[in-house]
């Protein structure tokens, strides 16, 4: 949306009366250049409207749709008891109950407002340091935490491994460890687009995670 935005402005303040001048005096080919930029500049304008409104239709809207998409998360003896959860309005604010489980296990749908839908299932260690993380609390990670994302996740394609601006990480487990293995993980690549492991973090934390994928997201 921001580059849209930045798009329509470009074109608004190149607008002018002088400008305007110029084309009248410039004949009609310069009139007919201008048209077929600009109608170049529509076309891209509503197919870039087009593919943000279907990445953002991919995210559940309604509390079963959010459900099921918290289902696909994780391995079948994990969400079938899992509790539900649904993401806070607010940093800070409660977790939504969307189905009470029997198990330690909390999944959630993808994250309202990311441009893909990233859905994951954590336990209770990975699951504080989200909450406190994201709340902006400083995390106290005492023990492994495991956390799994079966629908995968999209991150920046700084290796040029696949076309595009992202490349989609397949299936992966993910695992926080306590603050004294962190100098540990800082080895490890942080390029998740090779489609090894690396080590990410929050986006507004520092504490690093590492991600195991297990097979590429279009492998069968």
């Amino acid at each position: 949306m921001k580059h849209l935005k930045l798009l329509l402005g470009g074109t608004h303040h190149g607008s002018s009366s002088s400008s305007a001048t110029a084309e009248c005096e410039g004949g009609g080919h310069l009139g007919s250049n201008r048209k077929v930029r600009a109608l170049g500049l529509i076309a891209f304008l509503t197919a870039s409207v087009a593919a943000l409104s279907q990445s953002m239709s991919d995210h559940p809207t309604t509390d079963s749709a959010k459900i099921a998409d918290a289902l696909r998360a994780g391995p079948s003896f994990i969400t079938k008891n899992a509790t539900i959860l649904d993401w806070p309005s607010r940093p800070g604010d409660e977790y939504r109950l969307l189905r009470k489980g029997t198990n330690e296990w909390t999944c959630l749908p993808g994250v309202p407002g990311y441009p893909h839908d990233e859905p994951g299932c954590f336990d209770p260690a990975f699951m504080e340091w989200i909450k406190d993380s994201l709340a902006g609390r400083q995390p106290h990670i005492k023990t492994v935490g495991v956390a799994y994302m079966y629908v995968g996740a999209w991150v920046p394609n700084k290796s040029g491994k696949s076309s595009g601006d992202d490349f989609h990480v397949g299936p992966h487990i993910m695992i926080v460890s306590p603050h004294e293995n962190q100098n540990e993980l800082q080895a490890i690549s942080h390029d998740g687009s090779t489609g090894m492991p690396y080590v990410a973090h929050l986006p507004h934390g520092e504490d690093l995670y590492l991600v195991l994928p297990f097979r590429e997201w279009d492998e069968n």
